[in-house]
């Protein structure tokens, strides 16, 4: 994943005496989208086939599709070392996006 880019003097003080923001390169930030959509997307197909496997339906299936969905969001957020804010802009970005979308099937 790609991080937030500080090579435009982001520690420097602004004019007003207030701390810039951290600015985030655009591309990254789309490339990190990508890769929580495509995670969350792969983990709910595969998801879905352990369930029918199983036969889970209704409320039970509705729990492992929560789950996943969970255990997908721990595993990314591992994946950027706990530290969100260095990759995304929000921690719900991480952590909710795509999330119940998957569950409404009208992601894309």
């Amino acid at each position: 994943m790609a991080g937030h880019d500080n090579s435009n003097g982001s520690t420097e003080k602004s004019s007003s005496g207030m701390d810039d923001l951290p600015t985030f390169n655009p591309e990254n930030m789309q490339n990190n989208m990508k890769v929580i959509l495509y995670s969350r997307t792969f983990m709910a197909i595969i998801g879905g086939v352990i369930a029918g496997i199983l036969g889970l339906t209704s409320l039970t299936g509705f729990i492992f599709y929560f789950l996943v969905m969970a255990m997908t969001s721990v595993a990314l957020t591992a994946k950027a070392k706990f530290s969100i804010h260095s990759y995304f802009d929000s921690w719900n970005r991480i952590l909710l996006d795509g999330f119940f979308g998957g569950l409404m099937g009208d992601e894309c």
